[in-house]
């Protein structure tokens, strides 16, 4: 137990099994208000977005930062790497599966993005995936198909250029027959995604995974040079799925603990953001401190916004995101 801020009691009702519609249901009745020390922000100058502050690490956009308006249609996932270009001047994007199940195995459109990419001059550098089985499943037939599942996504990876998919370390079980589970599935991912030059990535999501020191015992024991990890600032609940620390919670695993235990096997790192105070400074997070212990680790890499709020707009929320980052990498540089 730690004194994060995120800790309170446990929230009522069941653990929600597909986190879009959890999400969903965090934000209703949720007022979407911009706040007035962003008026002024803006996007197109190389000082402000962070582009050029560090010559190893930089900024790039996690899809899921827009998830709203791409459920509303507002906006098209196709779409997603000419918008980070254009509207947020950023140069590297991390995706989504769930919004591409449909072209999950269809080469052609993932060349069709990836020239989409190019010509936005964009890097596209991880697909995350969710909802494809467990791959901490101790039932071993089950666990292999979840393992399968995931094959389709690392070929549109390499198709897109990406260095990486992100996956999920659930599983019904005890703490170590899960994380033997795990350790076997990521061996079997990673020796597929070798051939394609493919990361395989764990992301704290809540339950087992927001343990970092258990995390960090699967990258032990599985020993691949492509298997590696992607610390969430914000996903630290080990008593619920997907692990957001946004709400109240009956058991927080100490972020600042948890993110400087995976680090050492990261291939990206994700700056989980909620709500900002009125000089601009995340409200749960220590972004100072955590990007310090980015440095210490002599990371080098992109960090993704990843905005999740509830209280401020999409928008309001990345623009939000990468003028924290940026101010706080310029001054740790």
């Amino acid at each position: 137990m730690s004194n994060d801020p995120g800790k309170s009691s446990l929230v009522n009702g069941s653990i929600m099994n597909n986190r879009r519609e959890f999400i969903k249901q965090l934000a209703v009745g949720a007022a979407l208000m911009p706040l007035p020390w962003l008026t002024s922000c803006t996007t197109s100058s190389s000082d402000s977005s962070g582009e050029n502050i560090s010559e190893t690490i930089k900024i790039s956009l996690a899809q899921w930062s827009v998830h709203r308006a791409l459920e509303a249609g507002t906006i098209r996932a196709a779409d997603f790497p000419a918008l980070a270009r254009q509207k947020y001047d950023l140069a590297a994007v991390e995706y989504v599966n769930g919004f591409y199940r449909d072209q999950a195995s269809d080469e052609k459109f993932w060349n069709r993005l990836k020239s989409s990419a190019d010509e936005n001059e964009v890097q596209s550098l991880l697909i995350m995936i969710d909802e494809e089985g467990d791959l901490g499943n101790t039932k071993d037939a089950e666990r292999k198909h979840s393992v399968e599942n995931h094959y389709k996504w690392i070929n549109a990876a390499s198709l897109l250029g990406c260095h990486s998919i992100r996956v999920n370390a659930f599983g019904e079980g005890s703490k170590t027959d899960v994380q033997l589970a795990m350790i076997n599935s990521m061996g079997e991912l990673c020796d597929y995604a070798a051939k394609t030059s493919i990361n395989v990535v764990i992301e704290n999501h809540g339950l087992y995974s927001s343990d970092g020191k258990w995390i960090a015992e699967i990258m032990k024991q599985v020993n691949k040079p492509n298997c590696g990890t992607l610390p969430d600032f914000g996903n630290w609940c080990t008593a619920a799925k997907w692990g957001t620390t946004q709400i109240e919670c009956a058991e927080v695993y100490d972020r600042y603990r948890g993110v400087s235990e995976m680090l050492p096997y990261a291939k990206g790192v994700s700056a989980k953001s909620y709500a900002f105070n009125e000089k601009g400074e995340e409200t749960r997070i220590d972004y100072t401190r955590m990007l310090q212990l980015v440095k210490e680790a002599g990371f080098q890499g992109h960090i993704g916004i990843e905005f999740e709020g509830l209280n401020l707009g999409e928008h309001e929320g990345i623009l939000a995101t990468k003028a924290l980052l940026a101010k706080t990498i310029k001054q740790l540089a």
